[in-house]
């Protein structure tokens, strides 16, 4: 590709310029690096901003998980405090009704229950879920039929809940 001469009058005298095509490819070629180096700084700033903004809803996902993990850990507390006592009282009765070995076993499933709850009450969140996977580590069948039974436990109490909401 050839320079370009031109001739041309400007107030009656007369002007020559010389019109480069390689000297606009220069300058086309340097707008279009510039046009990318910002192209690439916009996208490296969404990313950082993507990143930072992910993190953060991570944060809040993860506190709000563990607020709802250790109201649930002294919930189930305090209900296996009650059944523990529950069944305290009624082995009285057990022993009346069916014998002093079974009330004894009654006992001893309410002590057992209750050192459950106090055990589950004196542990952090941190400890619990550390137990849990050394838990599904080792008994990995057991893991999956408790999963199965609280899920299917869960649902049918979610169920019941809504249909009581449309009898209403």
């Amino acid at each position: 590709m050839a320079d370009e001469t031109i001739n041309a009058t400007s107030n009656g005298k007369p002007a020559t310029a010389v019109r480069t095509k390689s000297g606009a490819k220069a300058k086309v070629s340097a707008a279009a690096k510039s046009v990318s180096k910002e192209a690439d700084k916009a996208k490296s700033t969404a990313t950082l901003t993507l990143k930072d903004s992910a993190a953060k809803l991570q944060k809040q996902a993860t506190g709000k998980a563990r607020a709802y993990v250790v109201e649930g850990k002294d919930k189930a507390g305090g209900a296996l405090d009650e059944f523990s006592k529950l069944m305290r009282e009624a082995a009285g009765s057990v022993d009346d009704n069916l014998g002093a070995q079974y009330g004894d076993y009654a006992r001893s499933a309410a002590k057992a229950l209750g050192g459950f709850s106090d055990q589950l009450k004196a542990k952090d969140v941190d400890e619990l879920l550390e137990d849990l996977r050394n838990f599904a580590r080792k008994s990995p069948a057991v893991a999956v039929g408790t999963a199965a039974a609280i899920g299917f436990v869960l649902a049918r109490i979610v169920k019941s809940g809504l249909d009581g909401d449309r009898d209403a």
